[in-house]
């Protein structure tokens, strides 16, 4: 009889398992890190934890064809075909087939938003699955470190004195990196729990920069400031360029590849600093250099696009149902499946209406009920309480 399926005697004394001879281990002792005492996920093995593996290039798949159909699809309707001729044109010597304004709009116009869609996606919900391992809790996201609200402040100020694209995206960066160095210097100096002090100083500096960022906008001219400011934090790729994308790549995919490579010391860290120390892993410096990571991600994608909300709480939820609990695979789903939804979310934004609307209210609009259904429907399966 497995040990998920032994009963507890009323008298309250477990029966012993029954291991194979010579194995003197706990009945939880195989449990992979990252997974719970009796989690369904261990009864079926390594088929299970292989099925879950070969499912990332299926998500990958599906975001390719997710980013083929955000560059197909517009007020301009391009045809996939003549778009992936378009794209192997550019390296190889294909006959041209493709008009010149299908070319501007798919090369000059859609493809950097694709882009820009993908990385701050991705980044968005790789940083909210890794904060949740971290902290140990579901409803962390992002926003929890105080560095969206930083990176906001940077880009409403450049906003306001009227400095142009280059200083605001800089601006956003360093005022995001800003607030991280003040979390990690309160969280670092107070006593107490680590996770506790860090998760206070996120949420007392996320609320500073808020209110600077409230007088900001109260003090803007409201004619000529206050509109483009109020556009940019509800958060938007419409100025979506190449330039922009070079800017995030560095930041983001730098910031995700520290996260990935983490991800076996994430499963470790998530049993407890105790559990980590003992197995060798240091708890502080481990947890130090995912949040910097994490706040590189962050600020390098609110720079290019503000504040996009909802992407790092909901998609890793939705990454947990596919791949599990699992973060060597659960991250790199994340980033698939995040790139993947805002890709979409820009895609309904530009071609719902004939004005564009914010992604800010679409990820809002969207993601708070699915997040509803998602809890009411698969609590048990997307969180594993220890």
């Amino acid at each position: 009889m497995a040990a998920s399926e032994v009963e507890t005697p009323v008298s309250g004394r477990a029966p012993t398992p029954h291991a194979p001879a010579g194995d003197e281990r706990g009945p939880d002792a195989s449990a992979p890190p990252g997974h719970a005492a009796g989690d369904p996920e261990r009864t079926d093995g390594a088929p299970v934890r292989g099925r879950r593996r070969a499912a990332l290039p299926l998500l990958a798949l599906g975001t390719l064809l997710v980013a083929l159909g955000a560059l197909a699809l517009g007020r301009y309707l391009v045809p996939p075909n003549e778009i992936l001729r378009m794209i192997g044109g550019q390296v190889l010597p294909l006959a041209r087939t493709w008009t010149p304004t299908e070319e501007a709009v798919v090369l000059d116009v859609r493809l950097p938003r694709v882009l820009l869609a993908l990385l701050v996606g991705g980044g968005l919900a790789l940083s909210g699955a890794a904060l949740q391992g971290v902290f140990r809790n579901p409803l962390v996201s992002p926003d929890v470190i105080g560095v969206s609200s930083g990176a906001s402040l940077g880009g409403v100020l450049a906003l306001l004195f009227g400095l142009g694209s280059l200083q605001l995206v800089t601006g956003a960066f360093a005022f995001g990196l800003l607030a991280l160095a003040i979390v990690l210097l309160v969280g670092g100096r107070a006593g107490g729990s680590p996770l506790l002090m860090i998760i206070l100083a996120g949420t007392v500096t996320g609320a500073f920069f808020s209110a600077l960022v409230s007088f900001a906008t109260y003090v803007a001219d409201p004619y000529t400031e206050l509109p483009s400011i109020v556009f940019w934090l509800l958060g938007s790729l419409a100025t979506a360029s190449y330039g922009k994308v070079l800017v995030a790549v560095g930041p983001v995919l730098a910031g995700a590849l520290v996260v990935l490579c983490l991800r076996w010391r994430l499963n470790v860290l998530s049993l407890g600093d105790e559990d980590a120390a003992s197995l060798g892993v240091p708890p502080r410096p481990t947890r130090l250099l995912l949040l910097t990571a994490v706040a590189l991600i962050t600020a390098g994608s609110v720079a290019v696009s503000g504040l996009v909300g909802w992407v790092g709480l909901v998609v890793p939820h939705l990454a947990r149902l596919w791949a599990g609990t699992d973060h060597r695979v659960l991250l790199p789903a994340s980033f698939l499946l995040g790139g993947a939804y805002l890709t979409v979310i820009d895609t309904l934004s530009r071609c719902l209406t004939s004005g564009e609307m914010p992604l800010g209210i679409l990820t809002a609009v969207i993601g708070a009920p699915f997040f509803v259904v998602l809890l009411a429907r698969s609590r048990d399966r997307m969180w594993i309480n220890d």
